[in-house]
């Protein structure tokens, strides 16, 4: 059975570019009308004359401008079918201390444990840097679930897909922010969902490996190659791969699907 999206209605953060931007090219090719946030107005839009959707660019961090958009959404398309919760940052100091990670590998590859230097990672981070990453994770998913189910609970109906990270499933060394934040979106989609699920609204959590997207310029190539070593598949995975998923969970093929954790990390081991 070929299912459609035609007449439903999607609100994607961090839509400007990377996965955001290819799950609006893939919803928009099965018939959604798109809503396209993102910081950068100009990407916003950029992506929404594409696809021909409409652009409300803000800081998913500040909820009364979250609640806004959403609302002027639906004002103009109608209704709100589908929230896709994807804004993310990645975490900053990656590539400022590869060289250390480098050598403490090598350091465990030998047996060495004692030549292992201190990452400081966690003891470097600021509390500004660990307050940013978790507001726009973790409070933007929040505040993107509690927007849409506004208007999704009195219509009884609708899909919330938030994306999370295999690094919720798996958390690493240096991104504990991150790692944190992931995780907690988990607990998150889980709460959600059982709370909505008698009323035909479907809470769901992408988990995505590494994927090629601008999210992953902090790193440098011998990082990326460090990575690519723990997939199984070889290499990092594309955002139209991504997309995919998010389709399905968007569509009437995953009806019986909600409160469910979906990691699309072509085999990374952790």
């Amino acid at each position: 059975m070929a299912y459609t999206l035609d007449e439903k209605v999607a609100f994607i953060t961090g839509g400007g570019s990377g996965l955001g931007a290819a799950a609006a090219r893939r919803l928009a090719a099965d018939g959604a009308l798109i809503a396209i946030n993102d910081l950068n107005p100009d990407a916003a839009q950029k992506i929404a004359d594409e696809v021909g959707g409409i652009a409300l660019p803000f800081d998913v961090t500040d909820s009364e401008k979250f609640d806004a958009a959403v609302d002027e959404c639906v004002s103009q398309l109608g209704r709100l079918d589908i929230m896709v919760n994807n804004a993310g940052i990645a975490p900053a100091n990656v590539s400022e201390k590869i060289e250390l990670t480098m050598a403490n590998m090598n350091a465990r590859m030998s047996g060495d444990i004692s030549k292992l230097e201190p990452m400081n990672y966690l003891v470097d981070m600021s509390d500004a840097d660990w307050d940013r990453m978790i507001k726009v994770h973790l409070y933007g998913a929040f505040y993107g679930c509690r927007a849409a189910l506004r208007h999704m609970q009195p219509q009884r109906s609708g899909r919330i897909i938030n994306i999370s990270s295999v690094l919720g499933l798996y958390p690493s060394a240096g991104a504990a922010h991150y790692s944190v934040a992931k995780t907690a979106i988990i607990s998150l989609t889980k709460s959600v969902a059982a709370e909505v699920a008698g009323l035909g609204i479907n809470v769901n959590a992408v988990c995505p490996g590494y994927i090629d997207t601008p999210l992953l310029t902090p790193f440098s190539e011998v990082l990326k190659a460090a990575i690519v070593m723990r997939i199984g598949k070889g290499r990092m995975g594309m955002a139209e791969e991504l997309a995919e998923m998010i389709r399905f969970l968007s569509g009437p093929e995953s009806e019986y699907c909600t409160g469910d954790v979906y990691p699309v990390s072509g085999g990374y081991t952790g």
